[in-house]
């Protein structure tokens, strides 16, 4: 649910447990990246003060925080989107945008930057978004490398998202 990414000769650390991800993630003074990724669990840890406090303190010293899907309700809990823009899956826009109201929420976007915090729509967004994040930590060439090698089509323009009309977020 946490990956904390770090620049070690040991590469990546990461977790599925939450607290135990962040817990880990607090211990280490090399934390560059945080990301929240889909799981079943979004809608119950918005309420586990504990990781949100976590998150909080993560997000507050981490130079890049990313989050895919509903995870950026967990950012929004934790009140760091405050007063920025964000986006979150378009399935679940309601209740996602219900945990931050002091959020700036873009219905229609795959992705949304402001700072250093990235939002993405939903998952597949979420390969865009992390490829944007890689062009501005790097190089477009860097980013168009890596979907490259992945096989993957990356769609590079963050304003389009054709889920947010046919979730009725935008006519």
């Amino acid at each position: 649910l946490v990956a904390a990414v770090d620049r070690t000769p040991n590469g990546t650390a990461t977790s599925a447990v939450p607290q135990a991800a962040a817990n880990a993630a607090l211990r280490t003074d090399r934390l560059e990246i945080i990301t929240r990724t889909l799981r079943s669990g979004t809608r119950r840890e918005v309420s586990n003060a504990p990781f949100i406090a976590s998150l909080n303190a993560l997000g507050t010293r981490t130079p890049h925080v990313a989050s895919i899907c509903t995870g950026s309700a967990l950012l929004a809990r934790t009140g760091l989107l405050d007063q920025r823009k964000a986006t979150t899956n378009k399935r679940a826009y309601k209740w996602a945008t219900g945990q931050g109201p002091a959020v700036n929420w873009v219905a229609a976007a795959r992705w949304v930057e402001d700072g250093k915090y990235f939002t993405s729509s939903g998952v597949s967004a979420g390969m865009d978004m992390a490829l944007g994040l890689i062009e501005k930590l790097f190089d477009h060439e860097t980013a168009v490398s890596i979907a490259r090698g992945a096989e993957y089509e990356w769609h590079a323009d963050k304003t389009w998202d054709p889920f947010a009309k046919l979730n009725g977020l935008v006519s």
